[in-house]
């Protein structure tokens, strides 16, 4: 039998989102690391969401190895720190809500921290997101996803596992 849910549900829903978001990043930015430009830095914790999402979402294009994985987690990281401030803020709260337990749980439906995450739960989170009725939930699928895509497939090593040859040369 299919629930229905009410306005007042959905706003309270709404507002309980909200405030686990600011709360996750506030204590997040807090205990987070940067660097005088008060540029966003990875840390551990956020290396760990990475590096437990990232074979997820390149699936067959990446070799699972911890050394290859965490290669691409640095590209990652490399690509949020070109990103403007603004961005960056936003991207280190994503990271505040999934790095702490409760919010993990509650929002990303993820049981296990993230280095023993099951790679099945971490498909559905990602999966739930994407077609999430909530706006802020799909775009930061999406943030995860080109990050992690941009990343992978800017860095010329990885060209040849796809065929690419690399730019047109222009002939002088």
């Amino acid at each position: 039998m299919a629930t229905t849910l009410s306005r007042r549900s959905f706003l309270k829903a709404g507002l309980i989102g909200t405030i686990a978001l600011v709360a996750a990043g506030g204590i997040y930015r807090a205990t987070q690391r940067t660097v005088p430009s008060g540029r966003f830095v990875l840390d551990e914790a956020a290396r760990a969401v990475l590096g437990a999402i990232v074979p997820v979402v390149l699936k067959d294009a990446i070799d699972p190895a911890p050394s290859t994985v965490q290669a691409a987690v640095t590209r990652v990281g490399v690509a949020i720190s070109g990103l403007t401030l603004a961005t960056q803020k936003e991207i280190q709260d994503l990271f505040g809500l999934l790095t702490l337990g409760p919010t993990r749980r509650f929002l990303a439906g993820v049981p296990d921290d993230w280095p023993a995450a099951r790679p099945e739960d971490i498909a559905a989170f990602l999966q739930s997101w994407r077609l999430s009725r909530f706006a802020l939930l799909q775009s930061a699928y999406h943030a995860l996803h080109d990050l992690i895509m941009g990343a992978w497939y800017g860095d010329e090593s990885t060209w040849a596992a796809i065929g690419y040859p690399g730019p047109i040369k222009e002939l002088s």
